[in-house]
């Protein structure tokens, strides 16, 4: 335990330095609830704008943290050979991946406390089911961070950086975070559903919403997405370039 505990304390360390990290998972999800709900630039019928939002800024927070900060962090220290030299320490691997996954759920409640609070002050207020978005949560982490770690694994750094971000990018916009699918053309919206970020997004919405069903439908998707990514992530994942 006290191995986990230094670890994962340098782990939280380190994501603190990273000023491009702390952009990506803590400033950006929070400006985009908050620009989009004062500037509704895509009208939601019958909704509170950051009813709609906050659901989905949540899930890219999420893929900001699990997949790109992630991703492009175990890249680079796979570029500069630090996890080939913690392969020969006394550190065990385990530990070192418990250590990491636990970072990014340590870093995911902040970011949740961030939003929430955020919605709070826009008039949003509180209902739905905590366990459906526990589930979606802990689900889109696998995912995304199956994702990130196959990435991280098999290409260079430089170009784990590129597809991360561009990959970012596209979540953001065709992952029914802040564009509805209703408003994408029919063959785009055909595609973003199958999406993890739409999958989570959803999953996070019906979650979210006082006396919805259960979003089976997008729950059994998403634990495909994390069960492939992670299982393809272990099997391709290489310490060296």
């Amino acid at each position: 335990m006290r191995a986990l505990r230094a670890q994962l304390f340098a782990e939280l360390l380190l994501a603190s330095r990273r000023g491009e990290s702390v952009l990506v998972t803590l400033v950006i999800p929070a400006a985009l609830l908050l620009f989009f709900s004062a500037v509704p630039l895509v009208p939601v019928a019958g909704e509170v704008p950051v009813a709609f939002l906050l659901p989905g800024t949540i899930g890219l927070a999420v893929i900001a943290t699990a997949f790109v900060s992630l991703g492009i962090a175990t890249a680079y220290e796979r570029h500069y050979g630090v996890l080939k030299r913690l392969g020969g320490s006394p550190l065990p691997r385990p530990t070192f991946i418990a250590a990491k996954a636990l970072a990014v759920l340590v870093i995911e409640l902040v970011q949740l406390a961030v939003l929430v609070a955020a919605a709070l002050a826009l008039g949003w207020r509180p209902g739905g089911d905590p366990l459906v978005v526990a589930a979606a949560l802990l689900l889109g982490t696998g995912a995304f961070a199956g994702l990130g770690l196959l990435l991280a694994g098999t290409l260079r750094a430089e170009l784990t950086l590129a597809v991360t971000n561009g990959l970012f990018l596209g979540f953001l916009l065709l992952g029914d975070i802040v564009v509805p699918l209703s408003r994408l053309p029919e063959p785009l919206a055909t595609v973003s559903r199958w999406l993890p970020a739409t999958t989570l997004a959803d999953a996070l919405r019906e979650g979210l919403t006082p006396g919805a069903p259960l979003p089976w439908a997008d729950l059994a998707p998403l634990a495909a997405w994390a069960v492939v990514a992670l299982g393809a992530a272990a099997f391709t994942f290489r310490v060296e370039e």
